[in-house]
């Protein structure tokens, strides 16, 4: 199973049992920005406490997927996985937090169509705060690229006042300045 066939599963599966997600990560940056290969999906769900049991029934035939992982989710570090049996590709689901931004963030989502699959997407500005704030967390040239690709593909469509406000709430600042005046560039094949 490919990245491509695994995430048109897990959308399947998501958009079933009608739980509120949205793409994030590697998948939501090669959408808007230069793509790369990945081998994890990362999607962000608002998931009450009560449809945990349909997840799990959802999933549990093809993944290794831990009922008691998802309950503690909803603590820190807000995040359990799947791993798929069929490919051993990973899918992470992080749990909507009430962090402003992260709600910001998935309010703004969008909804499109991915390999003919309904999808809920971060925007392009989102995945660019995104990428620069987890770059604090755990810093990595991948993060950057990824946000410069997104930067690079969109260009004049970013809605910069917005970017802006949010660097400023986030502490990316600096960052997304080098990345808006190219001093930071998507990474060449």
């Amino acid at each position: 199973m490919t990245e491509q066939e695994l995430l048109i599963d897990c959308l399947g599966r998501l958009n079933r049992i009608a739980v509120n997600y949205m793409i994030t990560g590697s998948m939501a940056s090669n959408y808007w920005g230069i793509p790369r290969t990945t081998h994890d999906l990362d999607f962000v769900l608002q998931l009450p406490t009560d449809s945990i049991p349909a997840l799990v029934r959802e999933f549990e035939k093809d993944f290794h997927i831990d009922e008691l992982a998802i309950r503690r989710a909803f603590s820190a570090p807000y995040q359990f996985n799947a791993i798929d049996t069929r490919s051993a590709l990973k899918v992470d689901f992080w749990i909507l937090q009430t962090h402003p931004f992260e709600r910001e963030m998935f309010q703004r989502r969008l909804q499109v169509s991915l390999f003919d699959t309904l999808a809920w997407l971060s925007t392009a500005e989102d995945v660019i705060l995104h990428k620069l704030y987890w770059n604090t967390i755990t810093p990595s040239e991948r993060q950057l690229h990824d946000a410069a690709g997104v930067v690079a593909v969109q260009g004049l469509e970013l809605d910069i006042s917005y970017l802006r406000h949010w660097a400023d709430q986030l502490e990316v600042t600096e960052t997304l300045n080098l990345l808006l005046s190219r001093d930071i560039r998507p990474k060449s094949s």
